[in-house]
């Protein structure tokens, strides 16, 4: 019989991670409904109609396809067939999409419920989404995000909200060293127009978008073969090879792009933004400005952000960005949004390498009890129920065997406390309070168990 697989770029998660999820997933919530963001969750497919065309090229190609139901080849054209090329018929037999993202659907049931909806909407999302991507350390196919957007306003107010939640969700992981890299999209076409790169923005955007992960050498060589002149790649890596501070960066994009269309708006935002920030008294501290920032997805018009954990092999662990035009895709105009996204994967993985986990994280009994015989076991029913009562997450050692091996699978389980009950116990009602960690053990009512936990 062939063993059981799994699809690739797909995992399991055990107990012990699942213990792990939580705790970053939990975190995240807090922070989201904290900010007045409110839960939201929509279906893993939509048709393809509302996903392709608003990732690039790129992203077109990446989407999980889902096949019609019954026959699905009965009615596509027998040339198309024949052809062999399931590019040419895949909108025949597919009409649905896993989502790649969160936003495109955010989108779509913005549009499908403005009637109902109160604006500015806040929401927050955490669902799985799937990306045909070559799996690799980090990159999954199938993955889940965290999404937080608003819509409805053109608040630069928002944007700085996002970097105070980044930094209060990075606070209660207990991740000291990070980048919150941002960039503006104007800032980006005063860029593309400095290196006469009109028509062909996205080729630059997908191959600066590249620099961190190919190296310098690799994006000039796939901007020779879109085109580029060696005369704009001297300006492009000048402008993106600039060291210094926030302020001196801005200053000497100010000099560069002095003669461009689109400058001032970006330079003008991102202070903004930094204003608000300092208005709201936080610091400036992790946030840098990212002038090879362009992120991959089309759809981004404003201000743009990234997020690095310093020294750890993982990529991005969060993004996002304005995008003004998104809604107006599915027949409502003129609706500004802003969002971004954590990823909890990379998150997990990045707080693994760092083992930045407390070990509370992965603790899921607090209580074991633990019995001699059937009638210490009938007792100890008792002791369980009042601690569930009172909220203290507890079990009892289903089957009659050694005390030792009871004790051994608190011990393995992680479970920090036991209570050990035999004929002595249930005489005197004092129970064996054990805690597993320091091998401290008290004799204590059941009240009294209790109070050591209030």
């Amino acid at each position: 019989m062939e063993k059981p697989t799994l699809p690739k770029g797909t995992r399991d998660f055990g107990p012990a991670q699942m213990a792990k999820r939580q705790f970053i997933l939990e975190n995240i919530k807090k922070v989201f409904q904290k900010y007045g963001f409110q839960p939201l969750e929509t279906p893993a497919m939509e048709n393809l109609t509302t996903l392709t065309g608003k990732y690039g090229e790129e992203g077109d190609q990446l989407l999980f396809k889902v096949l019609n139901s019954g026959d699905f080849l009965k009615d596509v054209d027998a040339e198309k067939l024949e052809s062999k090329n399931s590019k040419g018929i895949a909108f025949d037999i597919s009409e649905k999409g896993l989502r790649y993202d969160l936003t495109v659907p955010f989108a779509r049931y913005v549009v499908m419920n403005r009637h109902e909806i109160t604006f500015p909407f806040k929401r927050y999302q955490i669902q799985p989404v799937w990306r045909g991507d070559r799996p690799a350390k980090s990159r999954y196919r199938e993955f889940y995000q965290c999404d937080a957007d608003v819509v409805g306003t053109d608040s630069l107010l928002c944007e700085a909200e996002i970097v105070l939640m980044i930094k209060e969700v990075f606070k209660r992981l207990r991740i000291e060293d990070y980048s919150i890299k941002i960039n503006h999209r104007a800032i980006l076409s005063s860029l593309a127009e400095l290196c006469e790169a009109k028509g062909n923005e996205s080729s630059l955007f997908v191959a600066i978008d590249k620099l961190d992960k190919i190296g310098e050498e690799n994006v000039k060589e796939e901007l020779r073969g879109r085109g580029f002149s060696e005369t704009s790649l001297i300006t492009l890596f000048e402008i993106l090879n600039f060291k210094g501070s926030t302020q001196q960066k801005l200053e000497f994009i100010s000099r560069k792009f002095s003669n461009t269309t689109s400058e001032q708006k970006g330079i003008t935002d991102f202070k903004e933004v930094l204003n608000l920030l300092n208005g709201y008294g936080a610091n400036e501290a992790h946030v840098e400005f990212d002038i090879a920032l362009a992120r991959g997805l089309s759809y981004y018009t404003g201000c743009i952000f990234e997020v690095k954990i310093n020294n750890v092999s993982i990529g991005s662990v969060s993004g996002g960005g304005r995008y003004d035009n998104l809604t107006g895709v599915f027949g409502l105009p003129g609706v500004s949004g802003v969002g971004f996204s954590f990823g909890v994967d990379r998150l997990y993985d990045a707080m693994e390498e760092l083992k930045l986990f407390p070990q509370e994280a992965q603790i899921s009994t607090q209580v074991l009890i633990a019995h001699f015989d059937e009638d210490s076991k009938r007792y100890g029913l008792k002791m369980l129920q009042a601690l569930r009562d009172n909220s203290i997450a507890s079990e009892i050692y289903p089957d009659s065997v050694k005390i030792q091996k009871q004790l051994d699978f608190a011990n393995k389980k992680m479970v920090p406390y036991t209570i050990v009950i035999g004929s002595e116990e249930m005489k005197s009602g004092l129970l064996a309070f054990k805690n597993m960690k320091t091998g401290e053990q008290q004799k204590l009512t059941i009240e009294k168990i209790l109070d050591t936990f209030k």
